[in-house]
């Protein structure tokens, strides 16, 4: 009757099905293994309730279903799954063998299907539930198989998938073992922030705010971030309806409007928003992969939303918020513009003394007589050294008063010209024709970028070691990311280890980057943007791209200029550049205002 199919596009696309169908079961535990990023092996067991040996044979086949019974059912979806299209998909595209047993039967039973073929059925002792092992998938699909990406890859879409299942379900335990090691190990949480702090980690969890409101066509409960948290490109972002994970740039518009004034340009706010609203309002079968729903009215989804959110933040004091209720509240007075005439203040004197000098009379004041330190109130001391006077030490000539004070560390490199450099943002030097002005983050760019093409193009870099290493957690999707791009970031001079699953160690980075613990921890934020994008252009362009974004990346997060010396040094290496007066994204480094132009100005 809806004439729809699944569409197996990946691994992560098997066990979104399998683990959307174990939770449909009624499964309080949920297993899935996976093998070379689900090329091999992806294993999906529970605990639910489990099938009969017809029921295993007939979910193999098309349009074949549990979850409806009518054709009015499809107008009150409460599951995940409905279609029944999953399994035949699978089965179509993979070798797949079904390990099941009800709690009623004393025995299970095992089929095997291979290109949409039963291959066996047999009686075993299997625990009650389901045990789905999908093998060598688009092993008759070559084309297919081809176009996969990297295993990193692939497994971060895998953890994708996985982690929207867990949320959906925090009383449910899910447990996730890629290639023998465990990465996800959920019990069941006591509410949703737990398993957002299991899942995404403690950083996450504690910035952010809970919201819950209730009205006549939607309910919404969960989470939203504080504005101060508030990070670049999309990352923890999340909607849920009637316990599915759904997409949707409208209602994302919602959210942003919100934190609007709250938030840089550029940043997007942490959320978890739940909404639970009449199952035949909303149409969930408008996307191959049930990834986008349809509501009925969404600009009251909309408004709702946003008045939800705003509510929650002005309730929590990151907004403007109004507050009517007065009483108990102690009235504060207001003063007259004469109130000073009858409760004069008597502002405090400061008293300097003009002929101070720290070198005269012991350091004391001028008008002040000296301190006498005889010890004359103490008795004679018998054994005393005869030549011992102790006023000695207290006279001005035991101070040596010197001219010529100056730095304890002079520097090094003096300036071969007169340099100015103006609040570490530009440097103004003398040139041939008048005055040259160099804007020093856009200089620092150029330097990078003609580093960082040499260091992909010929493998030559330097790597700055940090004093004290630094921890930053990014979650187990960034670590797939950064084990894909291990050997580029080596190349350009990062030092970056893995700490457990889902926390980094950075050791160096490139020479001009900061290693200052703040600055890392933002460098790191932006280094993901940069590795997440999906790069589809020749070798050249590739590397002539990313140079361009880790020099902007470098000359944002480098240390700022605090004396001649140091610009004077930039200066060198800038000229030393092919191109001195552009950065690679085509503007301007450096601006010279002629003796004419000089004149016009006086």
């Amino acid at each position: 009757m809806i004439a729809a199919g699944e569409v197996v596009q990946r691994p992560a696309s098997v066990v979104k099905e399998l683990m959307e169908n174990s939770v449909d079961a009624g499964a309080d535990q949920v297993t899935v293994v996976i093998q070379d990023a689900g090329r091999t092996l992806i294993q999906v067991i529970d605990n639910g309730c489990g099938m009969s040996p017809d029921q295993a044979v007939l979910c193999f086949e098309r349009h074949a279903t549990s979850k409806l019974q009518s054709a009015e059912d499809l107008h009150n979806i409460l599951t995940f799954g409905f279609r029944g299209e999953a399994l035949a998909s699978i089965a179509a595209v993979a070798e797949v063998t079904l390990k099941t047993r009800r709690e009623e039967d004393e025995v299970g039973c095992q089929v095997d299907f291979a290109d949409s073929q039963q291959i066996s059925m047999a009686e075993v002792a299997t625990p009650v539930g389901a045990n789905f092992s999908v093998r060598n998938l688009f092993y008759n699909v070559p084309a297919r198989r081809k176009f996969l990406k990297s295993d990193n890859v692939e497994f971060k879409h895998i953890v994708s998938e996985f982690t929207r299942v867990a949320l959906t379900r925090p009383g449910v335990g899910f447990t996730l073992t890629h290639n023998g090691k465990d990465v996800f190990v959920l019990r069941p949480a006591k509410s949703l922030k737990f398993r957002i702090q299991d899942i995404l980690g403690s950083n996450v969890a504690k910035d952010v705010v809970d919201i819950h409101a209730q009205t006549s066509v939607v309910e919404v409960t969960g989470y939203v971030g504080r504005p101060d948290a508030a990070k670049k490109g999309l990352g923890n972002q999340y909607f849920f309806v009637n316990g599915r994970y759904f997409r949707s740039p409208y209602l994302h518009k919602a959210v942003m409007k919100a934190y609007e004034n709250l938030i840089p340009e550029g940043v997007t706010p942490t959320y978890f928003l739940y909404l639970e609203i009449d199952p035949q309002a909303i149409d969930v079968n408008i996307h191959p992969t049930k990834t986008e729903i349809k509501f009925e009215d969404d600009n009251v989804i909309f408004q709702t939303l946003f008045a939800c959110i705003k509510q929650s933040l002005g309730k929590n004091s990151f907004g403007d918020s109004i507050d009517f209720d007065r009483e108990g509240v102690p009235d504060i007075p207001a003063f007259g513009k004469n109130f000073g005439e009858f409760r004069p203040i008597d502002e405090p004197q400061a008293f300097t003394d003009p002929l101070f000098n720290p070198f005269d009379n012991d350091g004391f004041p001028s008008e002040a007589p000296a301190f006498d330190n005889s010890f004359n109130s103490f008795p004679e001391v018998p054994n005393a050294t005869p030549d011992y006077t102790p006023s000695a030490y207290h006279t001005s000539s035991y101070v040596e008063k010197r001219d010529d004070y100056g730095k304890l560390f002079e520097d090094k490199v003096a300036p071969s010209k007169s340099v100015l450099l103006i609040q570490g943002k530009y440097i103004v030097t003398t040139a041939q024709s008048g005055m040259m002005v160099i804007n020093v983050n856009r200089a620092m760019e150029r330097i990078l970028y003609e580093r960082f093409l040499g260091s992909l193009s010929k493998n030559e870099h330097v790597t700055q070691t940090a004093l004290f290493p630094v921890t930053v957690q990014v979650g187990v999707e960034s670590m797939c990311l950064f084990a894909e791009h291990s050997q580029m970031l080596a190349s350009l001079g990062f030092d970056i280890s893995p700490f457990g699953t889902d926390t980094i160690v950075v050791n160096g980075v490139p020479e001009g980057y900061s290693a200052e613990p703040g600055k890392v921890q933002t460098m790191i934020g932006d280094l993901l943007l940069i590795l997440s994008e999906d790069y589809n252009a020749l070798p050249e362009m590739i590397v002539t791209n990313l140079a361009t974004k880790f020099a902007k990346l470098g000359s944002l997060s480098g240390e700022a200029l605090t004396n001649p010396a140091q610009a004077q040094r930039l200066i060198e290496q800038l000229f030393a550049c092919e191109n001195p007066e552009y950065t690679a994204s085509g503007r301007r480094i450096t601006s010279i205002m002629s003796i004419d132009e000089l004149d016009k100005k006086f």
